[in-house]
């Protein structure tokens, strides 16, 4: 009979359970080395007690000649342990982050399609990864979120992923693993001093901890102080920024200005953070905050991968960027349901007269007018530049057209800007 784990690791399996309701399903992110073979070997064992169901997950890169064995050690595993697997082959593009950040990416993007919201994800990474984690951070010149490493618990899409191991050693998990005469694949590449995590794993901790017995232990315990600290200034951050928000994504430019240069850095990534959004690098961040004091009028345009932060008369929004609109025209018979590339109206139109031409939808173009009840011909420019619509949303409204007679102004799916006399519009719930 193999020997028992020591409890420690169980236990510790256990109280990530606790946190998930009763039912919910629990995955294993499964590669096929050491780690995550022996976090499948004994979630088997603690979802068992618990009740609740166990799946794993493997992503096959394709990376290396290896991907095959690694795929085909975790579908025995799996089969042993009765655990239903999932397998999934990605393909890895390249956007200028380096192999092992767009394998990160496409690790996640997976994760997102099979996981659903509700559920726990278990991840493997333990003590050593953690101390590496923070002297990369470190090496980067991150701040105190980057200092605090991977967290044990971050709700992401709506999945709990959880790192059940983040206290334990790597050696405690290679005994625990060699105890219970487990097999599992080694990763060719985690030799590669080319990568950065490996020439510390090799080369760095090794002459610490030669140095320091306990650095590994005390660098994991910085990144739980660091973590604290952030989570700490998250909230003070959110209080303040509640005082200067205008709208979602939007807070007031000039109030920000007055606030000594920290305040505005940690309440700029805290807006991105609130919004979903990347953190701009220091100096994206250094660029978009010297334009704070722009004319009103003028358009302040910074990006960062995933983002779009603009300055426009006295306020700051961050936003993703916008995707390109198609042409695109559509007849309406002014009922809801209409579908736009900016999604389906949820709106009804009545016309008085009825119009004796088609009505159709499309994009702004420019030279519309529309006939206002009590203020006459209108260019729909001029009404735009009256109004506080930032300029980067005029261009994604649709017009109500029949013949050469603009009918209507809508922001899609149920804003209707404005309304020509004897036309009729009404929110459809």
């Amino acid at each position: 009979m193999a020997p028992q784990p020591p409890s420690p690791l169980l236990s510790l399996l256990h109280d990530a359970l606790a946190e998930t309701p009763p039912g919910r399903r629990v995955w294993v992110a499964l590669s096929g080395g050491l780690d995550s073979s022996l976090l499948l070997t004994l979630a088997a064992d603690a979802c068992r007690t618990s009740g609740h169901p166990l799946h794993a997950l493997h992503i096959n890169h394709g990376l290396q000649v290896a991907a095959a064995d690694f795929e085909t050690h975790c579908q025995q595993l799996c089969e042993r342990l009765s655990v239903p697997l999932t397998t999934e082959r990605v393909a890895v593009e390249m956007q200028g982050d380096g192999v092992e950040g767009a394998a990160r990416r496409a690790r996640y993007a997976a994760f997102q399609r099979h996981v659903a919201p509700g559920e726990a994800l278990w991840l493997g990474q333990h003590q050593d990864d953690q101390a590496e984690t923070l002297l990369l951070a470190a090496l980067r010149g991150s701040g105190i979120r980057g200092l605090a490493g991977m967290p044990y618990r971050r709700e992401w899409q709506g999945i709990a992923l959880l790192r059940p191991w983040l206290s334990v050693s790597r050696q405690t998990l290679a005994d625990t693993a060699h105890a219970l005469s487990l097999t599992w694949c080694e990763d060719p590449t985690n030799r590669d001093l080319a990568f950065d995590r490996n020439r510390l794993r090799h080369d760095v901790l090794p002459t610490l901890t030669q140095r320091w017995p306990g650095a590994v232990r005390s660098l994991a315990q910085s990144a739980v102080l660091a973590g604290e600290a952030d989570t700490l200034l998250a909230s003070y951050a959110a209080e303040e920024l509640a005082t200067l928000t205008l709208a979602p994504g939007c807070i007031d430019a000039a109030a920000l200005s007055l606030l000594p240069p920290p305040r505005q850095r940690l309440l700029v990534r805290t807006l991105c953070q609130q919004q979903g959004l990347p953190t701009p690098p220091q100096a994206r961040l250094t660029s978009l905050l010297e334009q704070l004091y722009a004319a009103p009028d003028a358009q302040v345009l910074v990006e960062w991968p995933g983002v779009q932060a603009r300055v426009w008369r006295g306020r700051l929004y961050v936003l993703a960027p916008p995707q390109r609109l198609p042409s695109w025209q559509a007849e309406w018979d002014g009922e809801p349901g209409v579908l736009s590339p900016l999604g389906p109206l949820a709106l009804t139109l009545a016309v008085e007269p009825p119009a004796s031409l088609p009505v159709t939808l499309r994009w702004r173009e420019g030279g519309e007018v529309l006939v206002l009840a009590g203020r006459g011909r209108r260019d729909v420019k001029r009404l735009l530049q009256e109004s506080d619509m930032p300029p980067w949303e005029r261009g994604r409204l649709i017009v109500v057209m029949a013949g050469e007679r603009c009918l209507g102004v809508l922001q899609p799916p149920a804003r209707v800007l404005w309304q020509a006399v004897g036309a009729t519009f009404k929110v459809e719930c």
